[in-house]
């Protein structure tokens, strides 16, 4: 694997492509325009990589609006959503400060609430699949 270097420190996304193939269901592709990776849940995008209009490496993430409010309070490297709905959606710095396991409960909560948006029986079919 690959190594992602800047100021002498590893970068906190290596792990994020194997945490988020390996949840039932998710597809990864990258959305040329974008200059995005994206993993999705059928054609529902729950994670989107990529970076700003400063180049800033980020991941942005679906949460509860309430909560996505409440992280932007408390760490300054998660910022609503960039090109994407500010209340549903809030991106991080992935050169930050944010602690890998808030990270991972971050896209757990992310594809819980796109799941959960798939009819009773669809989430049932996704859940049921074989990793």
């Amino acid at each position: 694997m690959k190594k992602n270097v800047k100021n002498g420190d590893e970068m906190k996304y290596e792990w994020i492509d194997e945490y988020c193939l390996n949840k039932k269901g998710v597809s990864k592709d990258f959305k040329i325009e974008w200059e995005a990776s994206r993993f999705m849940i059928d054609e529902k995008m729950f994670v989107m990589i990529g970076s700003d209009k400063a180049k800033t490496e980020i991941i942005s993430l679906k949460l509860n609006p309430d909560y996505g409010l409440l992280l932007r309070s408390e760490y300054k490297d998660i910022k609503p959503g960039y090109y994407l709905n500010k209340d549903h959606w809030n991106s991080i710095n992935l050169n930050g400060d944010v602690p890998d396991d808030l990270l991972k409960e971050l896209i757990d909560q992310s594809y819980q609430l796109v799941l959960n948006g798939f009819s009773k029986k669809r989430q049932e079919e996704i859940t049921n699949l074989s990793s």
